[in-house]
């Protein structure tokens, strides 16, 4: 998504709105409580002067007033207020908390979250189909955001993250033995960054931030992994024999240099073929090797 389309997509911001602290009011609604008791037990005595009259009017409205204003919020916890569906800010602070009763409070929790998403098949830069999933710690960071432009927030992460890992999955090959590509398997710490950077994207129109991702799950699709079994083995044993006839070759030129350097023997092209043919064998064959003795010359 683009700038210009996040923008017009995130119509809402979190402002803070104006409530109470529940402890100020509920010496209010104490008070209020006993108010009416004292109206009440005037009247019963037949103490009709103004005071109880008023006190047993005006105690009924207070309370219905002061009553329905009080919530409850917990750490890493906020609400919302709207007012004939209208936002009109977030209240963050944690404790006994009051505003007007005819303002509608919807709770909504700012901790982080721990997801991790379904196995998806994902066809890598070469196309080879690849099984992915990944875990992501996620918390929401814009309640109004959060609340009012998308539908279901958490439903919307989990869609968002599919189509993050999908994206990050075609854009690398899963494997490569020359060293010499970006690959899903082994570069992590790169392909992690830019999957974090993709999902931060894709969220910022929920008001959503990425505080930490990685891939659980990465490997060849079932119908093609015991191909791509045997061909890494192929390789593996290729790059392994490479190795070896290189360290080889260095150890017979090595070898052939300090005879001659030590003038130890004198050998002829013929006798130096020879003599790297049987290095060679020795230092590249799988199995031991079963030494022969000549007892007479080369040319016989």
């Amino acid at each position: 998504m683009t700038d210009s389309t996040l923008s017009a997509l995130s119509s809402s911001r979190e402002r803070r709105a104006e409530t109470m602290s529940g402890y100020v009011l509920l010496l209010v609604l104490l008070a209020l409580i006993a108010l009416q008791i004292f109206g009440v037990f005037n009247l019963a005595t037949d103490h009709l002067t103004m005071l109880p009259i008023m006190s047993v009017i005006v105690g009924p409205l207070g309370l219905l007033l002061v009553a329905p204003g009080f919530y409850m919020l917990q750490p890493n916890q906020a609400a919302a207020l709207t007012l004939f569906g209208a936002y009109k800010g977030t209240d963050r602070a944690t404790g006994l908390r009051w505003t007007w009763p005819w303002l509608a409070k919807k709770k909504i929790s700012v901790r982080a979250n721990n997801v991790i998403s379904d196995k998806i098949k994902v066809n890598d830069l070469r196309g080879n189909p690849i099984e992915m999933a990944a875990q992501i710690v996620w918390r929401v960071v814009d309640t109004a955001q959060a609340l009012f432009d998308v539908d279901d927030y958490k439903a919307f992460v989990m869609v968002q993250v599919e189509a993050a890992v999908r994206t990050i999955g075609s854009r690398y090959p899963y494997d490569d033995f020359e060293h010499q590509e970006v690959t899903l398997r082994g570069n992590h710490d790169q392909v992690g960054v830019e999957l974090r950077a993709e999902l931060i994207a894709r969220l910022a129109v929920a008001g959503i931030s990425v505080d930490e991702c990685g891939f659980t799950h990465l490997a060849y699709a079932q119908e093609i992994a015991g191909a791509m079994l045997r061909r890494q083995q192929a390789q593996a044993v290729v790059a392994a024999r490479k190795t070896m006839v290189e360290g080889a070759v260095g150890m017979v030129e090595m070898a052939l240099e300090m005879l001659s350097a030590k003038n130890v023997v004198e050998l002829d092209d013929e006798r130096r073929a020879a003599m790297v043919s049987n290095l060679m064998v020795v230092l590249c064959g799988e199995r031991d090797t079963q030494p022969i003795i000549n007892a007479g010359s080369l040319y016989q």
